[in-house]
């Protein structure tokens, strides 16, 4: 055989379907945004399927686009958890 099915290269599973790997797993995850006008932090999902608001000031902080989110121009974000 070509490929080595158990030894698996984790840079190439890392682009495989979700299904399709070794260790099935989710491609989503909640991510802290910081709004830009009130530097407020919000917990906001990956893909979200309404548009999400700051909660102070009401600003816009992420769209949704069919499937990851759309934040808007210069808020801060990093991803929660591991």
């Amino acid at each position: 055989m070509e490929i080595d099915l158990i030894n698996v290269d984790p840079a190439e599973e890392q682009y495989q379907h979700k299904l399709k790997r070794k260790v099935q797993g989710p491609d989503s995850y909640f991510m802290d945004v910081k709004c830009p006008v009130c530097q407020t932090v919000s917990t906001v999902f990956s893909h979200p399927k309404n548009v999400v608001l700051c909660p102070t000031c009401k600003n816009l902080l992420c769209a949704p686009k069919g499937g990851k989110g759309k934040l808007s121009v210069g808020t801060a974000w990093r991803r929660k958890g591991n």
